[in-house]
């Protein structure tokens, strides 16, 4: 696949990950002088048995012709589409690369996380969502791993053309094969139920449950089945953010109560609304302290201030380098991101190895800092060759997000294809 040329122009480099819906790939516009871009390919097939449609022809219609109203929609908080069509019998979406680090990833660095920042996130995605609700568009997959936290601050929403595919019909429903598209833990009960379409009001519950994850560091409901998680949305409540988290703000706290109610009418008329109940609680101009890496509130306490140039690790490592002693969680992972923009990945995991007994200590095996650097440790050992070193992180990541997010979160499936790999070079050493 690396090297395939799509359209005549696109030029695949490396895979960026998989989901149940297609994969993302890193690559190359030769139409714009090697331009950084992301591919999304999807076989019309496989989603139209996923949809539960009967006719794949119709579904690549309108995924074409819904991509062209998501490419007319201009907003920094949303990933700009360069183009859509289809090669062969794949579905392709072209994208604008972003760089920086998802949430997922972001809440797991920083625990607790500032609510300041959490305020920040909430207000950019509510900026994001007016627009894609102004062309009738609802994303219908809000979560964590669908949102990217730039280096400047900026939040910016991911794979909302892969959301808008089958809006005229509800592609959420369990379908005959009994998979449900889409993230459980963020769905809104309505949007679980299936039956008649969705609106925005399914993306404004998400939100709140993303902002319930930020503020407490946990979803509002869990279960081990879909059916069990639907049944608690539908018949329980959530155990109110101020009495996990007493320093939030009450109106932020019965915001999120809002967004999170069963009924859709219930919740905040629209995404003006919830943003202009987050407005008050934004930093201004004036009240931010020196500038962190990735931090949302920047964009509105530093509103079009230059970004500080990042330091980097020098082009060769000086005599006897190596890792540094593992003291706070915090430089460590700054450091981490230093070597891998060095590409020094032997010294990553040399790193990694000696903080995550430390960190575990600290947070906790479960926690999602240890599993975030878990994850890192055992990308980097397979980058390396170190099978056997990563094989056991790898399985064990396995279990822990197929029990969290089931088996066809692309993460579950990214993992799945990294432990084929080792088994095969380890069995064939």
């Amino acid at each position: 696949m690396i090297g395939r040329l799509i359209a005549g122009r696109y030029e695949l480099t490396e895979p960026l990950g998989k989901g149940a819906m297609g994969q993302v790939w890193g690559g190359h516009d030769r139409g714009l002088g090697g331009r950084q871009i992301a591919v999304k390919l999807m076989n019309s097939g496989q989603m139209a048995s996923l949809s539960g449609s009967a006719d794949p022809e119709e579904l690549r219609e309108r995924f074409e012709r819904e991509c062209r109203v998501t490419a007319q929609i201009d907003h920094p908080g949303l990933v700009t589409v360069y183009d859509a069509g289809r090669d062969i019998d794949e579905l392709f979406l072209v994208m604008q690369r972003v760089e920086g680090s998802d949430l997922s990833d972001h809440l797991a660095e920083r625990d607790p996380y500032p609510w300041p920042w959490a305020v920040a996130v909430a207000a950019q995605l509510c900026s994001a969502l007016v627009a894609v609700h102004a062309v009738r568009i609802v994303h219908r997959d809000l979560k964590p791993g669908n949102v990217i936290v730039r280096p400047d601050g900026r939040v910016v929403i991911l794979d909302l053309g892969i959301a808008a595919v089958g809006s005229a019909c509800d592609t959420t429903r369990l379908t005959r094969t009994g998979a449900l598209i889409g993230t459980p833990v963020y769905m809104a009960p309505e949007q679980a139920m299936g039956g008649t379409p969705v609106g925005p009001g399914a993306d404004l519950y998400a939100l709140g449950v993303l902002l319930y994850e930020l503020l407490t560091g946990q979803v509002p409901f869990a279960a081990p089945e879909a059916s069990g998680l639907l049944y608690k949305k539908l018949h329980e409540l959530p155990v109110p953010v101020r009495q996990i988290r007493p320093e939030a703000p009450e109106p932020l706290a019965a915001l999120v109560w809002r967004l999170l109610d069963k009924e859709p009418s219930a919740r905040p008329a629209d995404a003006h609304e919830a943003y202009a109940a987050l407005a008050p609680l934004l930093l201004r101009p004036g009240q931010h302290g020196p500038p962190l890496p990735m931090d949302p509130t920047r964009p509105f306490a530093e509103p079009m201030a230059p970004w500080p140039v990042r330091r980097t690790p020098t082009a060769t490592p000086p005599p006897g380098f190596g890792p540094p002693p593992v003291t706070d969680l915090s430089d460590t992972l700054e450091e981490v991101r230093q070597l891998l923009a060095g590409g020094y990945y032997t010294q990553v995991a040399e790193l990694l190895g000696r903080a995550l007994p430390a960190a575990a200590a600290e947070h906790g095996e479960g926690s999602p800092v240890v599993r975030t650097l878990r994850k890192q440790y055992a990308a980097t050992l397979v980058d390396i060759g170190q099978y056997a070193l990563a094989l056991p992180e790898i399985s064990r990541l396995i279990q822990e997000f197929t029990a969290e997010r089931g088996p066809h979160d692309p993460v579950v499936v990214q993992l799945l294809q990294d432990e084929a790999l080792c088994r095969h070079r380890i069995s064939h050493a």
